[in-house]
């Protein structure tokens, strides 16, 4: 049985994405709503509950970028000069956000400086990372395998658009995850800030889509054409349900269930990301099997991959086990 090396890590880049997305988007959305805790009490409620995970939640994004490194070389020597300004931004602000998460808590005098490194890390981040989705959508132009567009190409109505779209998204995720992980009042404010920060998402969200198809003809033809329409309308149907999930739960007051349906509407947006995307690695024009190193190379850098992923999904899951149920305000993880 052959196996289609290229279409294996096109399909493990990403899922290292997705769960990038799905485990510091929540992180990253802590530190957006940061500044609207009531209390420097409740900003370290709010960090404790991440305090044990949030660095090897960043564990994917090494992943999904080493990988896109290794196995398809074409690709990343397209999208990094393409990106190179919001993907060093992101990086930066990452790199203050972890300063900030650990020195805020040995100091009195900095720690307002560093609660706002943390705001503006957690930020700058999501926004940078928006914009390079943005970005991407629109499409990298390429003339003879090589980067051939400006250095502000990026930076567009549309790009900002999906950048502000991440940025209240992962606030969303952030809110949903206190209201799963705290009590009392910071529970009360967060499921509040969530129904808000719900609706403004899937707001977006439908912008962003109904304007996705027009970047590219390719696109429109995907999502508006038969046959081919009849299976994409399964992920606006897919939305609809996880919609009226997380506004029965929040209304309910249920703990767990608002948070994964939040996750459940990132999954279903970036199922429709990849039906657009589909063969392309870099839009528009460089598919999958274009980008690939040589199959050897694959086959070898497979080999690492299938002990990793199972290892990091496994040391992943095991955190989480350990430090699963609410965050008591009178213990510190510090």
């Amino acid at each position: 049985m052959e196996f289609d090396l290229a279409f294996i890590w096109a399909g493990l880049i990403a899922f290292s994405v997705l769960t990038y997305v799905i485990l510091d988007g929540f992180d990253l959305g802590l530190g957006i709503l940061f500044p609207f805790a009531k209390s420097d009490r409740d900003r370290d409620v709010m960090m404790n509950s991440v305090a044990p995970v949030w660095d090897g939640n960043e564990t994917w994004l090494v992943l999904g970028g080493g990988g896109l490194f290794a196995v398809f070389p074409l690709a990343y020597a397209l999208i990094m000069p393409a990106l190179y300004m919001p993907i060093i931004l992101m990086l930066l602000a990452l790199v203050f956000r972890g300063v900030s998460f650990e020195y805020r808590w040995r100091t009195t005098r900095w720690r307002k400086v560093w609660d706002a490194a943390f705001f503006g890390g957690s930020t700058i981040a999501a926004f940078c990372q928006g914009i390079a989705l943005g970005a991407l959508v629109q499409g990298i132009e390429v003339s003879e395998r090589a980067y051939a567009g400006g250095w502000f190409d990026w930076l567009t109505p549309f790009s900002i658009l999906t950048g502000v779209a991440v940025v209240v998204g992962y606030a969303l995720l952030g809110a949903a995850w206190l209201v799963m992980k705290t009590a009392g009042e910071v529970q009360a404010q967060m499921r509040g800030f969530a129904v808000y920060l719900g609706a403004a998402t899937l707001g977006l969200i439908g912008v962003v889509s109904l304007m996705t198809p027009f970047q590219d003809p390719v696109y429109l033809q995907r999502w508006f054409n038969l046959p081919g329409s009849l299976w994409t309308m399964v992920v606006p149907l897919l939305m609809l349900v996880l919609t009226w999930r997380f506004f029965a739960s929040l209304k309910a007051e249920k703990d767990h269930e608002p948070f994964f349906a939040a996750l459940g509407i990132f999954v279903v947006s970036f199922i429709g990301i990849g039906i657009s995307f589909y063969p392309m690695m870099v839009p528009p024009s460089v598919t999958i099997w274009q980008a690939a190193a040589p199959d050897v190379s694959l086959g070898f850098a497979l080999v690492g991959a299938v002990v990793l992923v199972p290892l990091i999904l496994g040391y992943t899951a095991y955190a989480y086990w350990v430090f699963r149920g609410k965050v008591d305000p009178e213990e510190g993880y510090h």
